[in-house]
């Protein structure tokens, strides 16, 4: 079964979404500027990705820097994409930048195992 990539449309629903989850959380920071959009969408399609082989095991959540200020400045985010592992509401690691999909996957098995 896939699962989905959560997309908070305001800072609440991010907190409310980082309170409910069980496990780790892949919070994506995007940008939707022009300068950012390329690398944004790819981060989506790993972000999906990602959400579908780690299953229930992993709340996904795509998050834009616009819409999304307050986790944005909390966790220091200042480019997109940026990808975020927390555990239980604190950063855990982090990955900045435009991501090759081998090199992201070798991300997530370091800091979240195999999936």
């Amino acid at each position: 079964m896939a699962h989905r990539v959560h997309r908070p449309v305001e800072d609440e629903e991010f907190a409310f979404l980082l309170r409910m989850a069980e496990g780790p959380v892949l919070a994506c920071f995007v940008g939707s500027w022009p300068k950012a959009l390329t690398a944004s969408r790819e981060m989506d399609a790993l972000t999906a990705e990602a959400a579908a082989e780690y299953g229930p095991r992993l709340t996904a959540v795509r998050a834009d820097m616009t819409r999304c200020p307050g986790p944005t400045r909390r966790f220091g985010v200042t480019s997109a994409p940026t990808a975020l592992i927390l555990r239980d509401g604190r950063e855990a690691a982090r990955y900045e930048g435009a991501a090759a999909p081998e090199e992201f996957r070798a991300f997530l098995r370091e800091h979240l195992g195999a999936p």
